[in-house]
Order: C-alpha cells, then sequence, then structure tokens
C-alpha cells in the first residue's frame, strides 16, 4: 500500500500547532522579572517558545496590538515584499504617533506631580513592560475574559491609523479605570500617560486627585481642561519660606474657585496652603460645588467667619473644616449656627484659629448631633467648664485641640477635667496650648497618645519630662527648647517608638539646648525618621553620631541661630559632620544646614544626596563652586533656599537644565546683580524670575545692570509673568 497522503496545510500557520498561553504567559512573566532585576526586556530571546520550522530571517510579524515596548514574535512563514513594505510603513507610522505623543505630554512633567521628573527611554520601555503584563494579569484574575494574547493572529495589522494602540479600544473604559487605580503614585500615572495616545486620554479622564506645587506655574483654565474628572484638588501658593516674601506677594485663589466652578462641579475635596482666600470665594465654592465634603486652608488668609457661614450653611454633606495657622481677626460668634439642626455628617473640626470667645452652647449642640466627629481643635480662649462638657459629648475624638483655659485655678475643676479626659478612650493626638496647672489631667491617656504637640505651651523643663515619660506609644512630638537636654534624655528613656521631633526656640530666644539632647534621643529612639532642631552649638563628632544611631532619617534641619558657628571644640567646620549625615541616610529627603561651612560639604551633598528634594542653606559656602556641586549633583532636588551666601548667577546659568526641573529657587543677601537676572531670564524663557525690592527706591525697571538683587525668587511656569504682582515685585525678561 503506497503512503497515507498528507493533509493539506493551505491557510494554515506553520507555527501555531506548537505555541500554546503558556507558553506566551511563561514569556511573559520572565519578561517581568527581567524588568525588575534590571535586564532589558528588548533583548529577550523567543527561542524558548517552540516552533515547527526554523524562524526566517528578517521575517518577523508583529502581534495583533503592535505594542512597541513589547517583542515581535518572528513568523515562520515566508512573505511577499508587499508585506514586509507594508509593515515597515506601519512601524514608521506608529512611531511618529509616539514621537507626537511624547512631545506633548513631556511639556508637563513638573507641574502635576509635586516630585515628578523625567525619566529616561529604557526606564520607560521597562515600566510599560511591566504595567502592560501586570493589567493582562489583573483583567484575567478580577474581570473574567481572556487576554487577547489567546487570539492574536500571525498577521500584523495593516491599517492602525484609528489609534496608537488598536488592543487598547478592546478593553472597556472601566477595566482601564480600575486597572490604573493600582498606580500608586501620581510619577507612575504621568509615565503610563507617555506610553502612547490612548493611554494618555484613558488616564486624563479617570485621574481624579491633581497636585499643583505653585499657582502660578499653570493656568486654572489649563488644569481644568486636562483633567476634567478631579475630585481631589491641593493647591499651593506662596512657597514654605513665605516669611522672607513681601506681604502682599500674592498667591490669590480667585482665577483657581472661578475655573473649578465652571469645569469641576462634581469637586469634592479641596485644600489650600498659603494663598489668599476672600469670603467671596468661600461663598463660590459653597454655592457651586453641590457634594463639598473636604475644605482645609492651611496658612491662609484673606477670609473672615461670614466666608464660613456659607460654607456652614451651604455645603451640607461637609466632613471636614480645617482651618490651620492664621488668626481670623473678623469673628462671628454664630457662624456656626449657620450648620443647619438636620447637619450630623461633620468629622473634623479644626477652628484653632478663630479669635474671641465662640457660642460654646451652639458648638455643643453641633458635637451632640455628629457622631462620627473624630478631630476637634478648639481656639485660643475656651470656658474651663464649657470644655469638660464638650468632651463628654464626644467620646469618640481621636485627636483634640485645646487653647487658653478660662477660669484656671478655680478649685474642684481639675477633677472634673481628669475625669473628661478618662472618657476619651480612642484619643492619639493631643494639641495643648494651656499651662501647665492642669496638665497632670491628661496623665490617664498618655500611654496611648502618639502625638503631643506642645509648641504654644509656656511648659517647663520638669513639668515636660514627667508628661513625655508616660507616653510610651508617641512617635510624634512637638515641643519649644524650653525642654532642655535633661528633658530629651527622659524623651530618649521613654519614647522609644518616636520618629518625628520639631523644637522650635521659645519667645523671647532662650536657646538651652546642646549637642547632648539629640544626641541621646538618636541613640535612645532609634526609629527617628524627622528631626528639626535649635541649637546654640554643634560638633562633627555629635553628628556622625547622629548618622551612626538613624540611618533612616528623611529630614533633617539643624539650625544655629549664630552664623558661622564651628565645632566649639575643635574650632573646624561642620563639613565632616553634615556630610556623615548625608552619606549615612540615603533616603534624605529635606536637608537645612548652618554653621561654619564651606564648599566641601557642598561637594559631599551633590555626589551623595541622590533622594534630596529640598534644601536650606544659610551662612555658608566659599564661592560658585558650592552652589555648582548642588545643581549638577542632586538629580531630584525640587526647592533650594539659600540665604547669605556667596553665590551668584554664574552656577545657574552652568546648569540651566537642572533649574527646568525645578519648582523653585530663592536667594537672598547674595551676590546677584539685576543684570545676571536679565541674563538667566533671556536664557531660559520658561523661568519666572522676580527680584523682590521693598526699599521704596523707585520702579526696578529702571535700574541699570549692576544694580545689587537684594531678594530673588525663581520657578517654573507654563503661562509666563503674572498678572497680580505688586510694584514691589519685578519680573525680569
Amino acid at each position: 500500500m503506497g503512503k497515507a497522503a498528507k493533509g493539506s496545510r493551505k491557510g494554515k500557520k506553520a507555527w501555531r500547532p506548537d505555541i500554546t498561553t503558556n507558553h506566551i504567559d511563561d514569556y511573559f512573566d520572565e519578561s517581568i522579572r527581567d524588568a525588575f532585576t534590571g535586564k532589558a526586556s528588548d533583548t529577550k530571546s523567543t527561542d524558548k517558545i517552540p516552533a515547527k520550522r526554523k524562524f526566517e530571517k528578517h521575517k518577523e510579524k508583529v502581534l495583533h496590538y503592535e505594542n512597541p515596548f513589547v517583542q515581535a514574535v518572528t513568523s515562520s512563514s515566508s512573505k511577499k515584499s508587499k508585506r514586509k513594505k507594508k509593515q515597515v510603513n506601519t512601524q514608521t507610522i506608529q512611531h511618529d504617533k509616539f514621537s507626537q505623543v511624547d512631545d506633548i505630554s513631556s511639556t508637563l512633567t513638573d507641574i502635576w506631580n509635586n516630585e515628578g521628573e523625567a525619566t529616561d527611554r529604557p526606564k520607560k520601555d521597562s515600566f510599560a513592560l511591566v504595567v502592560a503584563s501586570g493589567m493582562q494579569k489583573i483583567y484575567k484574575k478580577e474581570l473574567g475574559p481572556q487576554p487577547l494574547l489567546e487570539t492574536i493572529p500571525g498577521e500584523a495589522i495593516a491599517n492602525e491609523d484609528d489609534g496608537a494602540l488598536s488592543w487598547t479600544a478592546a478593553f472597556p473604559y472601566e477595566v482601564w479605570e480600575h486597572i490604573f487605580s493600582f498606580l500608586p503614585t501620581d510619577a507612575d500615572r504621568h509615565a503610563v500617560a507617555l506610553v502612547c495616545r490612548s493611554w494618555y486620554q484613558i488616564e486624563r479622564l479617570s485621574r481624579r486627585k491633581i497636585f499643583v506645587g505653585n499657582c502660578y506655574a499653570v493656568a486654572p483654565v489649563a488644569a481644568v481642561r486636562r483633567f476634567p474628572e478631579v475630585r481631589v484638588a491641593t493647591i499651593k501658593g506662596k512657597p514654605s519660606f513665605a516669611d522672607l516674601l513681601c506681604t502682599d506677594w500674592g498667591g490669590g485663589v480667585e482665577m483657581w474657585i472661578q475655573s473649578m466652578a465652571n469645569g469641576w462641579p462634581l469637586l469634592e475635596e479641596l485644600q489650600l496652603k498659603r494663598m489668599v482666600v476672600s469670603d467671596d470665594c468661600l461663598k463660590l465654592i459653597a454655592r457651586s460645588f453641590k457634594n463639598f465634603r473636604v475644605l482645609s486652608l492651611a496658612f491662609c488668609e484673606g477670609f473672615s467667619a461670614v466666608g464660613l457661614a456659607a460654607i456652614a450653611a451651604d455645603c451640607r454633606n461637609l466632613e471636614a473644616l480645617d482651618l490651620h495657622q492664621y488668626r481670623v481677626k473678623k469673628n462671628c460668634i454664630n457662624w456656626i449656627s449657620h450648620f443647619p439642626e438636620s447637619f450630623t455628617s461633620l468629622v473634623t473640626l479644626n477652628i484653632a484659629c478663630l479669635d474671641g470667645e465662640m457660642n460654646v452652647s451652639t458648638l455643643e449642640r453641633l458635637i451632640s448631633r455628629c457622631p462620627y466627629l473624630k478631630t476637634l481643635r478648639l481656639n485660643h480662649v475656651t470656658p474651663l467648664e464649657k470644655l469638660v462638657g464638650l468632651l463628654h459629648r464626644a467620646p469618640q475624638l481621636v485627636d483634640l485641640g485645646i487653647g487658653i483655659l478660662i477660669g484656671e485655678g478655680y478649685p474642684g475643676f481639675f477633677s472634673k477635667l481628669e475625669s473628661a479626659f478618662a472618657h476619651l478612650k480612642h484619643l492619639k493626638n493631643l494639641f495643648w496650648k494651656a499651662g501647665p496647672l492642669y496638665l497632670p489631667a491628661i496623665y490617664p491617656i498618655c500611654e496611648g497618645l502618639t502625638t503631643l504637640h506642645l509648641f504654644e505651651s509656656s511648659i517647663k523643663a520638669p513639668e515636660l519630662a514627667k508628661v513625655v515619660c508616660q507616653c510610651k506609644n508617641l512617635q510624634q512630638l512637638w515641643i519649644r527648647d524650653l525642654i532642655e537636654d535633661d528633658g530629651l534624655i527622659a524623651v530618649a528613656s521613654s519614647c522609644k517608638l518616636l520618629r518625628k521631633l520639631q523644637i522650635l526656640p521659645s519667645d523671647p530666644p532662650y536657646c538651652p539646648l546642646t549637642e547632648i539632647g539629640l544626641i541621646a534621643v538618636s541613640s535612645g529612639c532609634v526609629m527617628l525618621e524627622s528631626v528639626l532642631y535649635f541649637c546654640r552649638q554643634m560638633t562633627n563628632s555629635a553628628l556622625l553620631s547622629i548618622a551612626n544611631n538613624c540611618p533612616n532619617l528623611m529630614c533633617f534641619r539643624l539650625c544655629i541661630p549664630k552664623p558661622y558657628t564651628p565645632d566649639y571644640i575643635t574650632q573646624e567646620p561642620l563639613d565632616a559632620g553634615f556630610g556623615a549625615i548625608v552619606e549615612s541616610c540615603k533616603d534624605l529627603r529635606c536637608l537645612s544646614i548652618s554653621g561654619l561651612l564651606t564648599d566641601r560639604v557642598f561637594k559631599t551633598i551633590g555626589a551623595s544626596a541622590n533622594r534630596l528634594k529640598r534644601l536650606s542653606v544659610c551662612c555658608a559656602g566659599d564661592g560658585d563652586a558650592g552652589l555648582h556641586y548642588i545643581l549638577s549633583g542632586c538629580r531630584k532636588l525640587r526647592m533650594l533656599e539659600i540665604r547669605k551666601c556667596p553665590f551668584g548667577i554664574k552656577a545657574l546659568l552652568d546648569n540651566a537644565d537642572k533649574l527646568k526641573t525645578m519648582r523653585c529657587l530663592w536667594m537672598s543677601s547674595c551676590s546677584v546683580t539685576l543684570g545676571e537676572c536679565r541674563l538667566l531670564a533671556k536664557k531660559i524663557p520658561r523661568l519666572n524670575v522676580e527680584v523682590i525690592d521693598e526699599t521704596g527706591g523707585g520702579p526696578v525697571q529702571s535700574r541699570r545692570d549692576h544694580f545689587p538683587v537684594e531678594k530673588l525668587y525663581i520657578y517654573n511656569t507654563f503661562t509666563g509673568p503674572r498678572l497680580d504682582a505688586p510694584p514691589s515685585v519685578l519680573t525680569v525678561w
């Protein structure tokens, strides 16, 4: 008998019978592992996918969705030259599209993300591969349908003009929104938006939160147009060194509120910091956002109780009203009465900035009908007997702030106050502004406290030591330098879980602290992550001990009030000590240095502070070389504050590209002239170079190039010079 006739292979793919979805899944799993370990995903070998015939050279086929970040799977069947030409044209079109997307999206790198930075192409390629593969797994596990890889045809799609990636349209929008919700940071979302035009649009429409670090960096209309579905917005006005700016510098929020009212009707949370907020703005917020839940005004000014009354009356779903660190001058006793009687949703109420005595009876009724109230911070004047009643009505409080107690010294009140505190079983955070007389009343709750704020209290070291010794679980401590070194030794022996320590100078300045207290805290509180410390003396050996004891420091701010103070034992500069801090604390993000310092410490900072984002320098350095070390080395630096240093514009001109990635730069009492500022503005048109002159010597525009500049503020912007600058502020062209 003859041999059986072979079946026809017409219309079949030679590679298809030997490739299963398991092989493809294994291949992508290994690609993900290589991407995380640093291996180049584009050099991944495809030999592990079996093929029935040998792969022919130069005969490649792109998968159905033609992802440029995933390597194409080669085909074993030969094709005509027309097919090859078609494939090359498709790839060329794809490359042009992605180039356009990169050009459009790259202009928004540092606006929407507080810590945003441009990423290099290899990192973007690896990240895109990881995201694409992770999305396939999430889709398969949670939403049921199988990934498209199971039905990938062996031929390239000739017409891809409808979208950057045709396979993106195969997933519903809700699926992409769900997948993008797993991205933890804004930087990750920004990286995803740079992958292709489709992902750019999806990320744009699915973004629910935005952060604008400088209100003048982008036009409000542009922000609303790019992200039309925002629910939570955080906007900052003046920089953190706002005390150095002129009082009428700017930072008004009117244009932002108007744009939000027109474009974000579903806005639920608004957090403003260091901005000028008028009563009209608060009224517009109350009228425009029907689902408004959270309003936070930190270090803001310009509003009164009239605007707060509008918020109370019209925001029926309000959950948080946080008025932080601003003294409202025009207080109205009855503004709290504007909350409706049916209002019960309040969770956070911070009215510590209000002047004058409150209508406590109205406040008691409000607290009584809000069962979910967790945070309550009272204003500076609170009658003691009323405080006891308030605490009894809110035993569920977690965060409590107490101002000055009226009626201190009356007999019998101590036991009532102690009983009221004993009912606060869930209290974790305590802000105490009262004196030391009733401080023992909080002893029963000290063991459960994680945050203790005693900034505005005049309590001396002995009383402070008694309190902190009972706070075994304390993680954050704000205190004045009245605690002295002995009090810090008590903190070190009792508060083993301490992570954040802030010590500010007393008023009038007393400054009794030395390096002894800080060494004790660093050795006893090894989990310390953030330190703000004012002291009168320091040594290199002390800083070296701190660096060895606390390698997890993320924020270290050491302030020595007297300029150019050396190591008081060796009389040498403090370069070695601060250098040890930078080299040992690999995750350092914020650094403030003072004392006698040379350019050597800046060289160390530039070489070792790879994650530093904010740097403050005062009375340090030898010349422009120190500033050059910082700008050329600290690749993640975003904010730089320089005061009374011998730095000029030369280092800024030499590192112009670095300034494009920073949020802002402040220089005061440095070696800068008006002509140099004009030269810098011409070299980098995207910068706003503002010269601030408060001497009243006439318009700055008419002054010559050799005119010395006392205050200089530089920041990135896409909107050009602002229109609300006062006469004392000149934007240099």
